[in-house]
């Protein structure tokens, strides 16, 4: 098997929990973490709701009033990193509100470029874990990936993983469950299967990328776009 010991990453728990201890989504995000740091990762697992992070398509919303704005160091973190995978809750079956605020503040970077004049986040990998008592991890997961995707990250195959309980109140990704000594979803084959996987596929895919010095330069520089057009092959009205 192949080692990453060049590669880093930031894990982004958006849980609406508080207490970071007591998040069902960061329990999950851990399996992903264990795999990572085996693998020879440097992985930092961030929990949004411990920082002050403002509102605002700004990179800094000191600028537009607030008096504090966590988010221009937890951007650095991302940017210094390989990797990112957010993680989510599900809440009236979409991400929760925190995913949206983190996934908000990167896009509010989203027109500035890289050393080679592409937009910021090429050449980086992301993914995303999704835990629940509902449906909707495959609807979280097109959200955030997509979004990711439209920024610039690149997003391997099977990018994904989650857990959903039973639907209604129940135990959690993590819980006890009542008359057993084991944890809900800790034994659940599929996903452990879905984030073994999924996390290799970002390793694999970040290692590819920093290899290469990042995502190829051709024709997705926005400064340079129109010098590597062919009008003709532009002809909305040709046969």
């Amino acid at each position: 098997m192949a080692r990453f010991d060049g590669l880093s990453a930031v894990l982004l728990n958006c849980s609406l929990v508080h207490d970071a201890s007591k998040s069902h989504t960061r329990r999950l995000l851990n399996r992903v973490r264990g795999i990572m740091a085996t693998e020879g990762v440097d992985v930092e697992l961030i929990h949004m709701l411990e920082h002050q992070v403002g509102f605002g398509m700004v990179p800094d919303t000191t600028e537009i009033g607030d008096d504090r704005d966590d988010w221009p160091d937890i951007h650095a973190k991302i940017m210094d990193a390989d990797i990112l995978v957010i993680g989510t809750p599900i809440w009236l079956g979409v991400k929760s509100s925190v995913a949206s605020l983190a996934i908000e503040r990167l896009y509010a970077y989203s027109g500035e470029t890289n050393e080679h004049g592409q937009y910021l986040y090429y050449g980086k990998t992301g993914g995303c874990v999704v835990t629940g008592n509902e449906d909707g991890v495959k609807a979280c997961s097109m959200e955030t990936l997509y979004a990711l995707s439209h920024i610039g990250y690149t997003i391997p195959p099977q990018a994904d993983c989650g857990w959903l309980g039973e639907i209604g109140p129940g135990p959690s990704y993590g819980d006890e469950v009542e008359g057993s000594n084991t944890r809900a979803g800790y034994d659940s084959e599929f996903t452990n299967k879905n984030a073994t996987i999924m996390t290799w596929n970002l390793m694999h895919t970040a290692q590819m990328l920093k290899d290469r010095g990042g995502f190829p330069v051709g024709g997705n520089v926005a400064e340079t776009w129109r010098e590597v057009t062919n009008a003709e092959d532009q002809d909305p009205d040709a046969d």
